[in-house]
């Protein structure tokens, strides 16, 4: 009886033993069939390869249709190291169908071999012409994604256009739809528009057999998307001027900027020097990146928009309409020069010229004297109580100009210069100082810093009489009836558009007259103009001029700046002219003052 009730006791223990592991199995498969989602796309990773498809980038053109930018076709080459052939393949046909050298090639295998299932790049840039060799060969394994490679047809506006990289850590941390081996725009345009130019990427599955071999695409294709191309841009830029442009700053450190005064359209945009944009473009992309990291003067840094310059006097025509907005100057008061302002123990010089000087003669001759008399006015007016309260009416206009704050240009490293506040000065002279003391900012020197495309800017404000449109880059998108709205709007400064007249008077008479601006001068064209000459505490001078022309219905407005270039007559002014000459007549009629400016090299201070 023992026995026979021990072996049911078995018996039954046994049953409930494997009911319960069936039990369990049964609920693992259940789980993982409807539950868990981790294990289903395990699964399917295992039996799929997603490729990405990439789409082409969006070109840019000038404002006459001609290509600043475009793509050209090219590969990346990849590797599924679980799909290699396991009796191997010929090494030395594959590297000598794509150009990769062996080393290189044998080194990123051996990382591949990390993640076998994992998709690995070890090419890119391979040319169409490399892909149809490849294609003929069929290296099981590997295989080809289709890349555009960036072109700069005419080799101008690096600084202006940016250029392509891959993107960083900080990239993929920041914007989780990139992934890694993608490009980005890294400055200029390219930075500026990348949402428009990207496009947006397509996805292909491919299925596998037991073996890990394709067979084709997953459900015949209908879980794949298809790329969409970026946009196309078409720029504000004229291509021939920036070429010219480009030439004429060659062996000068500074910028220039020319704007279409009636749309705020940016012509061109020099920044010197500057750098072929298709150096960082390819293969050879990093070794050139850093020889032009350790070349002096930062060719890659955008001086037109980011560097903060003294100046100088083209300030002084910001001085004259604030003084007869306010009433402490009319056109026809006097004041006199004798080699300078003096007042006290603060002196200013001048250069010499007729004295005592009206408003238009003053702005003509860039007479110091004059504008230091303005300005005290200005700040000492008895109506405001006190020379800090005068002070902050005057920041208050300047700031009107578009100085001391981002322009709001399309450019996503626009610097804002600086204009100080009367906090800083009391921090300075512990709350005692008075228009004396901040006597420089008569002249456009202190602590004044401007950018050249406010300059230029400036220029366009007087061109208006008045008022400015945001300086942009862009004039039409692909599929965009228009562009930001922002870049419509009239912006006007605190000035009443009267006062203007005297300014521009004085600037033609610069220009075509009695003035500093004399070369300059252009036949038939009136062209108004301004010289400035900012000091420079670590070696010569800068030179500076801004202008606009024609006198009425102005169609250029430019400002060019070129560090130690001594008075602004001698360098940056027949910079500007030749601009002018060849934006407005299509020629140039004085080549010897071409092919003196093209062979001008300024000498730095080491």
């Amino acid at each position: 009886m023992t026995d026979g009730h021990d072996a049911y006791v078995r018996m039954r223990t046994l049953q409930a033993v494997v009911v319960l592991l069936f039990v369990v199995l049964a609920g693992r498969v259940g789980y993982l069939q409807f539950f868990d989602a981790d294990a289903d796309r395990q699964a399917r990773r295992q039996a799929l390869r997603r490729e990405v498809l990439y789409p082409p980038r969006g070109e840019v053109y000038d404002r006459n249709g001609e290509f600043l930018i475009r793509s050209r076709e090219c590969y990346d080459l990849m590797v599924v190291s679980s799909d290699i052939d396991p009796r191997g393949f010929d090494t030395a046909l594959l590297c000598s169908v794509t150009g990769i050298p062996r080393e290189r090639l044998e080194r990123d295998l051996a990382r591949a071999r990390s993640y076998p299932r994992a998709p690995r790049r070890i090419a890119s840039y391979i040319s169409k012409e490399e892909k149809l060799r490849f294609d003929e060969c069929g290296f099981r394994g590997f295989y080809t994604v289709f890349r555009t490679v960036r072109q700069y047809p005419r080799n101008i506006g690096g600084n202006l256009l940016g250029y392509v990289g891959e993107v960083s850590d900080a990239i993929l941390r920041r914007y989780p739809d990139y992934e890694v081996g993608e490009y980005v725009g890294m400055s200029g345009v390219e930075s500026a528009y990348e949402k428009v130019l990207r496009g947006r990427k397509g996805v292909r599955y491919l299925e596998r057999d037991v073996g890990g071999a394709i067979r084709g695409s997953y459900m015949e294709g209908r879980m794949d998307t298809v790329p969409v191309p970026g946009r196309y841009i078409v720029s504000t830029i004229d291509a021939r001027l920036q070429l010219f442009a480009e030439e004429l700053m060659r062996g000068k450190v500074g910028a220039a900027v020319a704007i279409e005064p009636a749309t705020g359209e940016i012509l061109m945009m020099v920044s010197s020097p500057t750098y072929d944009p298709d150096q960082l473009v390819g293969n050879e992309r990093t070794r050139h990146y850093a020889e032009i990291m350790n070349t002096s003067h930062r060719p890659l840094f955008n001086r037109a928009v980011s560097s903060r310059y003294p100046p100088g006097s083209t300030f002084k025509i910001v001085q004259g309409l604030i003084g007869m907005q306010e009433g402490v100057l009319r056109p026809t008061d006097r004041h006199p020069c004798h080699g300078g302002y003096r007042a006290g123990s603060v002196s200013m010089k001048c250069h010499e010229h007729d004295s005592p000087a009206d408003l238009r003669y003053a702005v003509s001759t860039s007479c110091n004297a004059y504008f230091c008399y303005v300005f005290r006015d200005i700040l000492d007016n008895p109506r405001y109580g006190g020379v800090k309260n005068g002070f902050d009416v005057w920041r208050d206009y300047v700031e009107s100009f578009g100085f001391g704050r981002k322009l709001g240009s399309d450019f996503l490293n626009e610097g804002s210069g600086s204009i100080p506040d009367r906090s800083f000065y009391d921090r300075r002279y512990r709350g005692s100082w008075n228009s004396l003391t901040v006597l420089s900012l008569a002249i456009g020197q202190g602590e004044l810093g401007c950018t050249p495309l406010q300059m230029a800017n400036l220029a366009a404000i007087v061109a208006n009489r008045g008022y400015y449109y945001i300086p942009h880059i862009v004039k039409r998108i692909e599929g965009v009836d228009s562009i930001d709205r922002r870049f419509y709007e009239r912006h006007y400064t605190r000035v009443d558009p009267r006062h203007f007249e005297p300014i521009v008077e004085g600037m033609w008479s610069s220009v075509n007259r009695d003035g500093s601006s004399v070369g300059a001068r252009l036949p038939g064209l009136d062209v108004c103009g301004k010289t400035g000459t900012a000091q420079n505490p670590h070696g010569r001078d800068h030179s500076t001029f801004l202008s606009f022309a024609p006198r009425d219905n102005p169609k250029i407005a430019i400002s060019v700046y070129v560090e130690n270039g001594g008075w602004g007559a001698s360098a940056a002014l027949p910079i500007a002219s030749l601009i002018e000459e060849y934006y407005l007549t299509d020629t140039i009629r004085r080549p010897w003052l071409l092919e003196r400016v093209k062979t001008m090299q300024i000498h730095y201070p080491k």
